[in-house]
Protein backbone atom coordinates (compact mmCIF):
# COMPACT_ATOMS: atom_id res chain seq x y z
CA UNK A 1 0.00 0.00 0.00
CA UNK A 2 1.53 3.26 -1.13
CA UNK A 3 0.64 6.65 0.21
CA UNK A 4 0.50 10.00 -1.49
CA UNK A 5 -0.52 13.38 -0.20
CA UNK A 6 -4.22 13.92 -0.99
CA UNK A 7 -4.97 17.01 -3.01
CA UNK A 8 -1.61 17.11 -4.74
CA UNK A 9 -0.71 15.96 -8.22
CA UNK A 10 -2.93 15.66 -11.31
CA UNK A 11 -6.69 15.32 -11.02
CA UNK A 12 -7.89 11.76 -10.62
CA UNK A 13 -11.50 10.59 -10.93
CA UNK A 14 -13.41 9.36 -7.92
CA UNK A 15 -12.61 5.73 -7.10
CA UNK A 16 -15.10 3.28 -8.56
CA UNK A 17 -15.99 1.76 -5.20
CA UNK A 18 -16.92 5.19 -3.86
CA UNK A 19 -19.02 6.02 -6.93
CA UNK A 20 -20.90 2.71 -6.72
CA UNK A 21 -21.48 3.15 -2.98
CA UNK A 22 -22.82 6.69 -3.42
CA UNK A 23 -24.96 5.64 -6.39
CA UNK A 24 -26.63 2.83 -4.42
CA UNK A 25 -27.40 5.15 -1.49
CA UNK A 26 -28.72 7.85 -3.83
CA UNK A 27 -30.86 5.40 -5.83
CA UNK A 28 -32.49 4.05 -2.68
CA UNK A 29 -33.35 7.54 -1.47
CA UNK A 30 -34.67 8.61 -4.88
CA UNK A 31 -37.03 5.62 -4.97
CA UNK A 32 -38.22 6.30 -1.42
CA UNK A 33 -38.73 9.99 -2.18
CA UNK A 34 -40.79 9.10 -5.26
CA UNK A 35 -42.87 6.81 -3.09
CA UNK A 36 -43.42 9.59 -0.55
CA UNK A 37 -44.91 11.70 -3.34
CA UNK A 38 -46.88 8.86 -4.87
CA UNK A 39 -44.90 9.03 -8.13
CA UNK A 40 -44.27 5.75 -9.97
CA UNK A 41 -44.24 3.81 -6.70
CA UNK A 42 -46.98 3.24 -4.12
CA UNK A 43 -46.79 5.41 -0.98
CA UNK A 44 -45.56 3.94 2.28
CA UNK A 45 -42.43 2.36 0.85
CA UNK A 46 -40.16 4.34 3.19
CA UNK A 47 -41.78 2.92 6.31
CA UNK A 48 -41.53 -0.57 4.88
CA UNK A 49 -37.84 0.00 4.22
CA UNK A 50 -37.40 1.26 7.77
CA UNK A 51 -39.19 -1.80 9.11
CA UNK A 52 -36.73 -4.14 7.42
CA UNK A 53 -33.54 -2.07 7.26
CA UNK A 54 -33.44 0.59 9.99
CA UNK A 55 -31.58 0.10 13.25
CA UNK A 56 -34.07 -0.82 15.99
CA UNK A 57 -32.68 -0.98 19.53
CA UNK A 58 -35.76 -2.96 20.50
CA UNK A 59 -34.41 -5.88 18.48
CA UNK A 60 -31.32 -5.92 20.68
CA UNK A 61 -33.27 -5.73 23.93
CA UNK A 62 -35.93 -8.23 22.93
CA UNK A 63 -38.83 -5.76 22.98
CA UNK A 64 -39.44 -6.05 19.22
CA UNK A 65 -39.87 -9.17 17.15
CA UNK A 66 -37.65 -9.27 14.03
CA UNK A 67 -39.33 -9.02 10.64
CA UNK A 68 -37.06 -11.79 9.36
CA UNK A 69 -34.35 -14.05 10.69
CA UNK A 70 -31.03 -12.32 11.16
CA UNK A 71 -32.46 -8.79 11.11
CA UNK A 72 -30.77 -7.99 14.43
CA UNK A 73 -27.46 -8.48 12.60
CA UNK A 74 -28.16 -7.05 9.13
CA UNK A 75 -29.52 -3.79 10.58
CA UNK A 76 -25.98 -2.88 11.71
CA UNK A 77 -25.18 -2.26 8.03
CA UNK A 78 -28.50 -1.69 6.25
CA UNK A 79 -29.38 1.38 8.33
CA UNK A 80 -26.50 3.23 6.66
CA UNK A 81 -28.18 2.93 3.24
CA UNK A 82 -31.45 4.51 4.40
CA UNK A 83 -32.16 8.15 5.20
CA UNK A 84 -34.94 10.24 6.64
CA UNK A 85 -35.24 12.34 3.49
CA UNK A 86 -33.46 13.66 0.42
CA UNK A 87 -31.66 16.49 2.25
CA UNK A 88 -30.44 14.06 4.91
CA UNK A 89 -28.96 11.87 2.18
CA UNK A 90 -27.36 14.78 0.30
CA UNK A 91 -25.58 16.05 3.41
CA UNK A 92 -24.12 12.64 4.17
CA UNK A 93 -23.11 11.94 0.57
CA UNK A 94 -21.39 15.31 0.21
CA UNK A 95 -19.09 14.54 3.13
CA UNK A 96 -18.68 10.91 2.10
CA UNK A 97 -17.53 11.83 -1.41
CA UNK A 98 -15.05 14.39 -0.11
CA UNK A 99 -13.65 12.13 2.58
CA UNK A 100 -13.71 9.12 0.28
CA UNK A 101 -11.48 10.91 -2.21
CA UNK A 102 -9.08 11.73 0.63
CA UNK A 103 -9.04 8.12 1.87
CA UNK A 104 -8.37 6.82 -1.62
CA UNK A 105 -5.51 9.30 -2.02
CA UNK A 106 -3.98 8.44 1.33
CA UNK A 107 -4.50 4.69 1.64
CA UNK A 108 -5.81 3.37 -1.68
CA UNK A 109 -9.32 2.56 -2.97
CA UNK A 110 -9.58 -0.82 -1.24
CA UNK A 111 -10.05 0.87 2.13
CA UNK A 112 -13.28 2.70 1.24
CA UNK A 113 -15.88 -0.08 1.43
CA UNK A 114 -14.41 -1.84 4.50
CA UNK A 115 -14.20 1.50 6.32
CA UNK A 116 -17.79 2.35 5.41
CA UNK A 117 -19.09 -1.00 6.64
CA UNK A 118 -16.97 -0.91 9.81
CA UNK A 119 -18.12 2.64 10.54
CA UNK A 120 -21.77 1.64 10.07
CA UNK A 121 -21.32 -1.31 12.42
CA UNK A 122 -19.51 0.81 14.99
CA UNK A 123 -22.17 3.49 14.78
CA UNK A 124 -24.93 0.96 15.23
CA UNK A 125 -23.14 -0.69 18.15
CA UNK A 126 -22.68 2.62 19.97
CA UNK A 127 -26.29 3.58 19.32
CA UNK A 128 -27.52 0.25 20.61
CA UNK A 129 -25.39 0.54 23.75
CA UNK A 130 -26.15 4.17 24.59
CA UNK A 131 -29.86 4.47 23.86
CA UNK A 132 -33.05 2.51 24.40
CA UNK A 133 -35.32 4.83 22.42
CA UNK A 134 -38.20 3.36 20.40
CA UNK A 135 -37.38 5.29 17.24
CA UNK A 136 -35.55 3.71 14.30
CA UNK A 137 -32.08 5.01 13.47
CA UNK A 138 -31.15 5.52 9.82
CA UNK A 139 -28.42 7.32 7.91
CA UNK A 140 -24.84 6.97 6.75
CA UNK A 141 -23.54 9.52 9.25
CA UNK A 142 -21.98 6.88 11.50
CA UNK A 143 -20.01 5.55 8.54
CA UNK A 144 -19.17 9.10 7.47
CA UNK A 145 -17.75 9.84 10.91
CA UNK A 146 -15.45 6.86 10.47
CA UNK A 147 -13.93 8.68 7.48
CA UNK A 148 -13.65 11.84 9.58
CA UNK A 149 -11.94 9.94 12.39
CA UNK A 150 -9.40 8.47 10.00
CA UNK A 151 -8.74 11.94 8.56
CA UNK A 152 -8.11 13.32 12.06
CA UNK A 153 -5.52 10.62 12.76
CA UNK A 154 -3.86 11.20 9.39
CA UNK A 155 -3.56 14.94 10.01
CA UNK A 156 -2.45 14.55 13.62
CA UNK A 157 0.34 12.17 12.63
CA UNK A 158 1.60 14.53 9.95
CA UNK A 159 1.65 17.46 12.33
CA UNK A 160 3.63 15.42 14.82
CA UNK A 161 6.05 14.17 12.19
CA UNK A 162 6.66 17.72 10.96
CA UNK A 163 7.14 19.03 14.49
CA UNK A 164 4.06 21.26 14.26
CA UNK A 165 1.49 21.96 16.95
CA UNK A 166 -1.46 19.57 17.05
CA UNK A 167 -3.79 22.22 18.49
CA UNK A 168 -5.60 22.73 15.16
CA UNK A 169 -6.52 19.03 15.12
CA UNK A 170 -7.71 19.16 18.73
CA UNK A 171 -9.79 22.23 17.89
CA UNK A 172 -11.28 20.38 14.92
CA UNK A 173 -12.39 17.51 17.14
CA UNK A 174 -13.94 19.95 19.62
CA UNK A 175 -15.79 21.68 16.79
CA UNK A 176 -17.21 18.35 15.60
CA UNK A 177 -18.34 17.56 19.14
CA UNK A 178 -19.84 21.04 19.52
CA UNK A 179 -21.75 20.74 16.26
CA UNK A 180 -23.24 17.47 17.46
CA UNK A 181 -24.45 19.18 20.63
CA UNK A 182 -25.92 22.11 18.70
CA UNK A 183 -27.70 19.92 16.15
CA UNK A 184 -28.90 17.52 18.85
CA UNK A 185 -30.79 20.27 20.65
CA UNK A 186 -31.68 22.07 17.42
CA UNK A 187 -33.34 18.92 16.08
CA UNK A 188 -35.19 18.23 19.30
CA UNK A 189 -33.01 15.30 20.33
CA UNK A 190 -33.47 13.47 17.03
CA UNK A 191 -29.77 13.47 16.13
CA UNK A 192 -28.12 10.07 16.60
CA UNK A 193 -24.91 11.40 18.15
CA UNK A 194 -24.25 7.93 19.53
CA UNK A 195 -23.84 6.64 16.00
CA UNK A 196 -21.47 9.50 15.19
CA UNK A 197 -19.37 8.66 18.23
CA UNK A 198 -19.19 4.97 17.38
CA UNK A 199 -18.22 5.64 13.78
CA UNK A 200 -15.60 8.18 14.83
CA UNK A 201 -14.00 5.69 17.23
CA UNK A 202 -13.87 3.06 14.48
CA UNK A 203 -12.27 5.59 12.13
CA UNK A 204 -9.58 6.60 14.60
CA UNK A 205 -8.72 2.97 15.30
CA UNK A 206 -8.54 2.27 11.57
CA UNK A 207 -6.34 5.31 11.12
CA UNK A 208 -3.86 4.19 13.76
CA UNK A 209 -3.77 0.69 12.25
CA UNK A 210 -3.16 1.96 8.72
CA UNK A 211 -0.55 4.45 9.86
CA UNK A 212 1.35 1.79 11.78
CA UNK A 213 1.38 -0.39 8.66
CA UNK A 214 2.82 2.50 6.70
CA UNK A 215 5.39 3.20 9.40
CA UNK A 216 6.57 -0.41 9.20
CA UNK A 217 7.20 0.03 5.48
CA UNK A 218 8.94 3.38 5.68
CA UNK A 219 12.77 3.33 5.67
CA UNK A 220 14.18 3.93 9.16
CA UNK A 221 15.25 7.44 10.02
CA UNK A 222 19.04 7.93 10.31
CA UNK A 223 20.30 8.25 13.88
CA UNK A 224 20.48 11.80 15.16
CA UNK A 225 23.93 13.24 15.62
CA UNK A 226 25.14 16.69 16.39
CA UNK A 227 26.89 18.51 13.59
CA UNK A 228 30.60 18.56 14.05
CA UNK A 229 31.83 21.95 15.28
CA UNK A 230 34.33 23.83 13.18
CA UNK A 231 37.84 23.69 14.67
CA UNK A 232 39.07 26.77 16.52
CA UNK A 233 42.25 28.55 15.67
CA UNK A 234 45.29 26.64 16.80
CA UNK A 235 43.58 23.21 16.67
Amino acid sequence: MTQRVPGQGPYTPLPRSLVVLAAVIALIEILLSLSDRGILLPPGLRMQAFTYGAFWTGLLHGTYAPAFGGQSLTMFVTHAFLHGGFLHMVMNLAILLAMGRFVEGAYGPRIILPLFVAGAIGGGAAYGLLTTGPYPMVGASGAVFAFLGLWIVWDWRRHRRAGLSTRPITSRVLVLAGLNVVFFFGLGGMLAWQSHLGGFIVGTLAGWFLERRLDARRPPMPPFSRPRQAPRDGE
